[in-house]
């Protein structure tokens, strides 16, 4: 398993209290340091404000060789709603062209649908995979929240790579053998939301009043940490690494000193009795808190 370097935090506000993005010099800088300091893979989206431009203005640099790089991005949500079946692959292609000129690329190493419930539209994925056929794709996938999205992807002919959630907190991909079964139908798989959105990165005084369910949590973690030693970021990071069914980890950070961090919890190990206890004392929590998109503030 390998580091990826989310970009939405790049290109908008995000984050629990929907932080400021930084200037995009800055956000260059990150992008510099991740790559000079072993993490080879970057996700994107259109979706993600400038993200994606931000992106290509760093590989315009070329400070680190294309073969060298793993780049990811996604088709606007819900944008093949508005058209017919006939003019899908026509809809996909254009907008792939477009984000790779936006990106200073001729091609993307993986391109996911960013609306989840395509996975169960074969038609769409077949157009998909179009793009793949053309070389303006290695891989093509879906972005899928759910398990039965993720199982319906790995069973397409179509498919051949997916982005899911996957945290010390959510369980959900493992319990019903996801990663396996991609494996083993030459599905690869990407996890994101290590760190919920950056809740685990929250003290529990910190968490607001719309998440309130999430500090016994929180502090459950905190416990944790207190009698084995290790840090929130060593603990959520090492939980995800000891999956050796995927392949990026797709993190996002707010600033220099968080990727900084979050690269040398990644580097450190943590003994498997306290990922097992993990495991334990984190099962079944309510998707309202470790799916950000169900979050009503």
């Amino acid at each position: 398993m390998e580091l990826a370097i989310g970009t939405v935090q790049f290109g908008m506000n995000y984050g629990v209290f929907n932080q400021e993005k930084k200037d995009v010099d800055y956000c260059i800088r990150c992008l510099d340091y991740a790559t000079q300091n072993g993490i080879n893979a970057i996700d994107t989206a259109t979706a993600y404000g400038i993200a994606e431009q931000v992106t290509g203005k760093f590989l315009k640099k070329r400070t680190i060789s294309r073969e060298k790089l793993f780049v990811s991005t996604k088709l606007l949500p819900n944008i093949l709603d508005d058209y017919e079946q006939k003019d899908y692959v026509a809809i996909i292609r254009d907008n792939l062209i477009k984000s790779l000129q936006v990106l200073n690329l001729d091609y993307v190493d993986a391109y996911f649908l960013h609306s989840s419930r395509y996975a169960h539209r074969p038609d769409i994925l077949a157009a998909l995979e179009e793009v793949k056929k053309e070389g303006l794709a290695c891989h093509v996938g879906v972005s899928v929240y759910d398990t039965d999205e993720a199982i319906a992807c790995i069973k397409s002919p179509f498919v051949d790579y997916i982005q899911a959630p996957y945290s010390v907190f959510d369980h959900r991909m493992k319990e019903k053998n996801v990663f396996k079964m991609s494996q083993q139908n030459g599905c690869t798989t990407d996890t994101r939301t290590a760190f919920v959105k950056g809740l685990i990165r929250l003290s529990v005084d910190e968490v607001p009043d719309y998440l309130a369910d999430a500090k016994p949590i929180l502090d459950k973690l905190d416990q944790i940490c207190k009698k084995t030693g290790y840090t929130r970021i060593e603990l959520a990071l090492n939980y995800i690494k000891r999956e050796k069914e995927i392949n990026h980890l797709v993190f996002g950070i707010r600033d220099l000193e968080q990727l900084q961090e979050d690269i040398a919890a990644f580097d450190k190990d943590v003994s498997e009795d306290v990922l097992d206890l993990l495991d334990q004392e984190f099962t079944d929590i309510d998707t309202n808190i470790v799916i950000p998109s169900l979050w009503k503030k």
